[in-house]
């Protein structure tokens, strides 16, 4: 893990395993100081906030073989609060010795070295990520979503009647490209600069949305699951940047098949034809994200061949954020188990429009 805000991090990830709940300390001291440490909060919010991005699904590796994750999961820090926790830190231990020399802040890493072997016979688990200082204080423990274990990709013909794999407006994926199933050949489409890239090193996530009808210019949120021949629009979720509307295409063996509308599913081999063009697809060249134009069959009118760079693989993804601050804090306990609101609901008479929430891991005597 990369050193974040000039203070290095160490980060591990591991299976699923439950934290030990904080100790509980109260007093009117503790009270007042946790009321002044919000008020100072408010004046100052110094947040810190882990990201946390993986797939929806993880390909099982049999015997010998290592199916690494993919893509990755990656680890984003961000804040103001970091840095100052930095601060704080040096001013606390400046009789220790210096430490060793600092990284540039990047905020990011990636566990590009995970895999699920055949003698784990769990059909679901989390990623457990803990984070500390450099000087081996623990930050906390945080849990990614449920990942779905899967044998291979499914080959059969896809039906609504069993929508585990299948793939959702509006929902969240990512899209690489491997050339000839080469592992270190592995790009994944990005967005950098506020340009689309094919990164071998970070990946984005993308809202999948089913576009609107022909001729309408607006851009309503369309339910139901993807379909191939469906028109869609990806959309960067970190930027907000977009891809033209764009057609998606089975492919089977380097060929974009135009007559099949069955429902997609993950880790499916896809291709983008941009709407209205003349077989023009999303493909990469080395960085590049560019345009290429598939060569029509004279033989078969329902399939055009593609290029490599225009083949890409599909796969769901998750987002779990946590935001805390822990700047204004004197002790060092980790700030896991973090409370999560599960639900979120307003009170009617005569508590109108009081907001009930339902949260767990939330222990109310923990001391600031």
């Amino acid at each position: 893990m990369h050193r974040a805000g000039g203070a290095r991090r160490g980060a591990q990830f591991w299976c699923y395993s439950a934290a030990a709940p904080l100790s509980c300390r109260s007093s009117s001291y503790q009270t007042n100081l946790l009321r002044d440490g919000v008020r100072r909060y408010l004046q100052l919010p110094a947040d810190q906030t882990v990201l946390i991005l993986h797939a929806k699904v993880a390909q099982k590796s049999y015997g010998n073989e290592k199916r690494f994750f993919c893509p990755p999961p990656c680890v984003y820090l961000s804040g103001p609060g970091w840095k100052l926790k930095q601060e704080q830190m040096k001013a606390r231990d400046s009789g220790d010795p210096p430490a060793a020399p600092l990284c540039p802040w990047q905020g990011f890493g990636c566990a590009k070295a995970l895999y699920i072997s055949d003698a784990d016979k769990r059909k679901h688990f989390r990623l457990v990520l803990k984070l500390f200082f450099s000087n081996g204080q623990e930050i906390g423990t945080f849990h990614s979503k449920l990942i779905k274990v899967i044998s291979k990709p499914s080959q059969k013909k896809q039906s609504l009647k069993n929508t585990d794999l299948c793939i959702s407006s509006g929902s969240k994926v990512s899209l690489f490209n491997r050339l000839r199933s080469q592992t270190v050949s592995t790009r994944y489409l990005s967005v950098e600069g506020g340009a689309f890239i094919a990164s071998a090193r970070q990946w984005a996530a993308f809202t999948l949305h089913l576009a609107p009808a022909e001729g309408r210019n607006e851009f309503p949120l369309r339910e139901g699951y993807i379909r191939y021949g469906s028109v869609v629009q990806l959309v960067c979720t970190a930027t907000g940047i977009t891809l033209p509307p764009l057609i998606i295409r089975k492919v089977m063996k380097q060929y974009a098949i135009l007559d099949v509308d069955e429902p997609i599913s993950q880790l499916h081999k896809c291709a983008f034809q941009f709407q209205g063009s003349d077989r023009m697809y999303l493909c990469l060249s080395t960085e590049k994200v560019i345009q290429f134009q598939a060569s029509p069959c004279p033989k078969e009118a329902n399939r055009e061949l593609l290029n490599d760079g225009s083949c890409w693989t599909i796969i769901g993804t998750e987002t779990v954020e946590y935001t805390f601050s822990e700047s204004l804090t004197c002790i060092r306990e980790p700030v896991s188990p973090v409370p999560l609101i599960t639900a979120l609901q307003v009170g009617t008479a005569p508590a109108m429009g009081s907001p009930h929430l339902s949260i767990t891991c939330f222990h109310h005597s923990s001391c600031f």
